[in-house]
């Protein structure tokens, strides 16, 4: 009996490659090379290596899941949303509490947002799984940093003409108000906004795998959110089918101890870690 294998891909997205340059496009607008807006270092090796690892498994993955981080310009963890006590602008990678909004260190540009900003970070903070953190703007729908990674990209093509199949495409992000690190729900799900909510039908589709491999960026951030929530809401449970491909994951700079963290509570839960390689030789 062929196994049913899974690839979930989260957040392949050039925004977060360490592209070299010669992997960039050219801004019209200023002659410059397009930079990534979120690299993570190794990121673009990763990447490759998963490419790669699609290319060699054949049809020996019968499922490819891929997700996109996808943001408006304006979101609550962008430096667009919030300026200092004194009306300068506040600088990526600054934490935000929700004691320091009430005491005006921290305030969002539009006033009037404050009653909600505020309740969003109460019960960010009260869930205790993440401090707001403001990211450089990043995955903005339309733009060449919200696409996918060139070489993973090509790989998910020439499967899906081989398979004659579809690469199923979950985007999350959408909603300004609310951080969505996991695919699987956003870390305020919003009452009035199903995409923020549990995304059963996504759950569904991976409880249908015998084996079920997850890469992508960041290992830190939206690989670890995503896969918390996958082993709390399979249905199925047996979890020794879940596995994180370790060379196709990278850390947020300075983030590296919430990834190794990570790593071992998966691995403490019945994850399978393993590198690409390692599952070729299952699978092939």
């Amino acid at each position: 009996m062929n196994l049913r294998t899974q690839l979930l891909i989260i957040d392949p997205q050039n925004d977060f490659c360490d592209l070299p340059e010669t992997w960039r496009p050219t801004d019209p607008l200023t002659g410059q090379p397009v930079a990534p807006a979120l690299p993570v270092s190794g990121a673009h090796a990763d990447m490759q290596r998963l490419a790669g690892f699609i290319r060699q498994a054949g049809d020996a993955v019968t499922d490819i899941t891929v997700t996109l981080d996808s943001h408006h310009r304006v979101d609550i963890a962008h430096p667009t949303f919030w300026q200092q006590r004194d009306g300068s602008a506040v600088g990526p990678f600054t934490p935000i509490t929700a004691r320091q909004v009430r005491d005006g260190a921290f305030r969002p540009r539009d006033a009037a947002s404050l009653p909600r900003t505020l309740a969003y970070l109460d019960e960010l903070e009260a869930r205790g799984r993440y401090t707001l953190m403001v990211w450089p703007v990043h995955c903005e729908i339309g733009s060449w940093g919200h696409n996918i990674h060139a070489d993973v990209r090509a790989a998910c093509n020439a499967w899906e003409e081989r398979r004659l199949a579809a690469v199923e495409m979950v985007t999350k992000g959408e909603n300004p108000w609310t951080e969505h690190y996991s695919a699987v729900q956003a870390e305020v799900p919003d009452a009035g906004d199903p995409d923020t909510q549990l995304n059963l039908a996504l759950i569904e589709r991976l409880d249908r795998a015998d084996l079920l491999l997850i890469a992508g960026e960041a290992g830190s951030h939206c690989v670890k959110a995503t896969t918390e929530h996958v082993v709390d809401h399979l249905p199925g449970g047996r979890l020794e089918r879940v596995v994180l491909l370790t060379d196709c994951l990278s850390p947020v700079s300075g983030f590296e101890a919430q990834q190794q963290g990570f790593l071992d509570a998966m691995r403490a839960r019945g994850v399978q870690l393993a590198t690409s390689g390692e599952v070729l030789r299952r699978l092939t």
